[in-house]
């Protein structure tokens, strides 16, 4: 995992540092997608999208402090801020499925 793949004047890409890199940019991502959705709602908005790019790009970077760094200082900056996030993913699967079940002006409201 540290053998270099390519070496672009000062940065050397090992396969860690792309899975690094990669979750760094998913997780970065997730700014510009709640930035859109607040802009075209007009409202502070946090899609889920957010939470799905949260948790992804969490992953892909504790597989780098994991594996690619062995860093523990970044595995524990990394992991719990994970944690809320998968918490608001299953969160809002679990209200979404309560939602779906129960309508408003279904038959078990007349």
């Amino acid at each position: 995992m540290h053998e270099a793949l390519a070496n672009l004047h000062l940065l050397t890409l090992t396969p860690g540092k792309i899975i690094g890199l990669l979750g760094t940019l998913l997780f970065t991502a997730r700014w510009f997608v709640q930035f859109y959705a607040t802009k075209k709602n007009k409202r502070v908005t946090v899609p889920m999208s957010f939470w799905y790019l949260s948790v992804s790009g969490s992953v892909l970077t504790l597989a780098y402090f994991i594996w690619g760094k062995n860093d523990s200082v970044g595995i524990i900056q990394t992991a719990f801020p994970m944690l809320v996030s998968i918490y608001n993913v299953f969160a809002h699967l679990k209200n979404r499925d309560a939602n779906e079940t129960v309508t408003p002006g279904g038959p078990e409201d007349r």
